[in-house]
């Protein structure tokens, strides 16, 4: 009798391992989920190309950077030209004291957050992994302090300096697919 009993916990325990087993292979199954290929509408007030001419304090900077977005659908493309008097970089990049970066992503708004995942690239808008300033990915997070037709205020999470942009143009979005 004492063999048998040992061997119903076993089947038991076994059978609680496999049912574990199954539980977890079907979460993790039933979480995942292919990127769709076609883009979303994105916000529509953003649709467009926002720019940046000047901040209020430049002239007291040591360094600064002035941004031109383009949110098309639920994509962005930055451009951020940056002045710096103080080099703080190799030589060979520092260009006296002037250089642009590119980045471009996906982006969500979310309450008053503006949450974009995107790379860093080169001018031409391919993924850069090597060279000057940055690279790799581009995560900032925005909190959208204010927004009308033409004007839009953020500021950056990492910086709490707004940054505000003037409309330049209206896009509007056609949704398309992303990998082609």
């Amino acid at each position: 009798m004492g063999t048998a009993r040992r061997y119903d916990r076993r089947t038991e325990v076994a059978g609680g391992y496999r049912l574990f087993t199954a539980c977890i292979l079907f979460l993790c199954i039933g979480g995942c989920r292919f990127n769709p290929d076609m883009q979303h509408p994105g916000a529509e007030y953003l649709q467009g190309v926002w720019v940046q001419e000047r901040l209020p304090i430049q002239e007291e900077l040591l360094q600064y950077t002035l941004h031109e977005l383009k949110f098309t659908c639920d994509s962005i493309y930055a451009v951020m030209h940056t002045t710096a008097k103080v080099r703080n970089i190799a030589d060979s990049c520092y260009n006296n004291g002037q250089w642009t970066e590119y980045a471009k992503g996906v982006y969500v708004v979310r309450g008053d957050s503006l949450l974009v995942d995107g790379q860093y690239t080169r001018a031409n808008w391919r993924q850069k992994t090597s060279g000057c300033y940055r690279s790799g990915q581009y995560l900032p997070r925005f909190k959208i302090v204010q927004h009308t037709a033409d004007s839009l205020i953020l500021e950056n999470r990492y910086d709490q300096r707004p940054i505000l942009l003037r409309k330049t143009a209206t896009i509007t979005c056609m949704p398309k697919k992303r990998w082609e």
